[in-house]
């Protein structure tokens, strides 16, 4: 049977290390769902840190797109290599642009997309890690934006620990498990 874990944390405690750091094997999937962004190169070489860190025997797969994670953890198979998914937050920045939510939009888009994340990450036969920012810690934000993200997020991260066997939060580099 797989096993299944879901490492959250805030900004910079150490949740993609740690991650990283689960997975042993020599070969590893690891799902980098953040968009690349043209003229941002600050974004870029954030980016650049975490690939520099990887192994060189890890294959990078890029889902950024709603439909692209969902589909890659259901054809898995018991036999394939683990799977680390780096991260959930920015995926949903992925959903929420794709369904226009910024704008009022797309609710039932929105909640399509993480039914379907959910039920993808409740049957992966491949072990898999996925990482998310825990953001239910801090003030609430000022915009509408911050708020619709923060929820969703919020909501992503309850629904996908459910089905995870394993939860652990970081806080300043320390795994706290949660179970």
């Amino acid at each position: 049977m797989s096993s299944r874990t879901l490492v959250l944390g805030g900004a910079r405690s150490g949740k993609s290390a740690h991650a990283e750091g689960l997975l042993v094997e020599p070969v590893v999937t690891y799902v980098a769902t953040a968009q690349r962004y043209p003229d941002d190169p600050d974004w870029d070489a954030r980016i650049a840190l975490h690939v520099a860190r990887r192994p060189a025997t890890w294959h990078t797969v890029e889902a950024s797109a709603p439909p692209d994670l969902p589909a890659l953890l259901t054809a898995t198979q018991y036999e394939d290599p683990p799977i680390l998914v780096d991260d959930l937050s920015t995926w949903l920045v992925g959903v929420l642009d794709h369904a226009e939510a910024w704008e009022g939009n797309g609710e039932e888009a929105i909640e399509r997309h993480v039914d379907e994340l959910v039920s993808s990450v409740a049957t992966c036969r491949a072990r898999l890690v996925l990482v998310t920012a825990e953001v239910g810690l801090g003030v609430i934000p000022s915009t509408r934006s911050g708020r619709l993200f923060r929820d969703h997020l919020g909501s992503l991260n309850a629904r996908v620990a459910e089905v995870c066997d394993e939860v652990v939060l970081l806080v300043a580099g320390i795994p706290l498990k949660l179970r």
